[in-house]
């Protein structure tokens, strides 16, 4: 039995015809040992890159691909990044599982990542655009947090309307609880931003955009 029920299949198939444009490969780093949501994850974008054409899995180990994950700023698993045409990539990542809620924002963030772009408004785009600076942005979620998705879409926005200068990572709190420890995080979604700004909730676009510029004012 697959982990995606048969009417989400049809659903999601159905979406992907009608608006993916160009190929998408999901890259996923994994590895055998020591970790309880690697199958799961590879198991689950199995199912969901074979309900299109355009999408792709590319699955890399850890230790073995170790110079890969460095450059692709990966040191913990499981960890998937989302890349377009040529092997763009535009600073998406999700650490850990997608599952829950978060299953959502991956599907959306497959969609942006074809088309190149996202809902953002063009004033907000050309702002974020105009960042010359590296912009870290860390948004701690778990699997039954209804906000959580609509931060971690806000900053996966931000980021493909920057590639290359703004990276934006999903981090699921229960799976990395080091990392929820070192950044107090006691409620979700936290939003921590070049380790300078943090905020719990959800924001909107342009209030998310605003703290990411203090962040920036506050790193020079």
């Amino acid at each position: 039995m697959g982990m995606l029920k048969e009417e989400d299949k049809e659903y999601i198939t159905e979406q992907f015809s009608e608006k993916l444009t160009s190929k998408v490969k999901v890259l996923l780093f994994s590895q055998k040992l020591e970790c309880e949501y690697c199958l799961p994850t590879e198991e689950i974008l199995k199912e969901l890159t074979g309900l299109s054409d355009k999408l792709t899995l590319d699955v890399r180990n850890l230790q073995i691909d170790s110079e890969d994950a460095k450059g692709y700023g990966v040191d913990k698993v499981p960890a998937i990044i989302l890349l377009g045409e040529d092997d763009k990539d535009y600073g998406i990542r999700f650490f850990g599982i997608p599952s829950g809620y978060e299953f959502s924002s991956l599907l959306a963030d497959i969609i942006d990542v074809s088309n190149g772009e996202s809902d953002l408004p063009s004033d907000l785009v050309a702002k974020i655009a105009s960042i010359d600076k590296p912009v870290d942005i860390k948004v701690f979620v778990t699997p039954t947090c209804p906000y959580c998705p609509n931060a971690v879409r806000t900053a996966h926005k931000i980021a493909l309307a920057n590639p290359g200068k703004i990276k934006a990572e999903m981090i699921e709190s229960t799976e990395f609880p080091h990392l929820a420890n070192k950044y107090a995080v006691y409620g979700v979604p936290k939003t921590i931003i070049n380790e300078e700004v943090q905020f719990e909730g959800a924001m909107p676009d342009q209030a998310v955009v605003e703290q990411v510029m203090t962040a920036i004012e506050k790193s020079d």
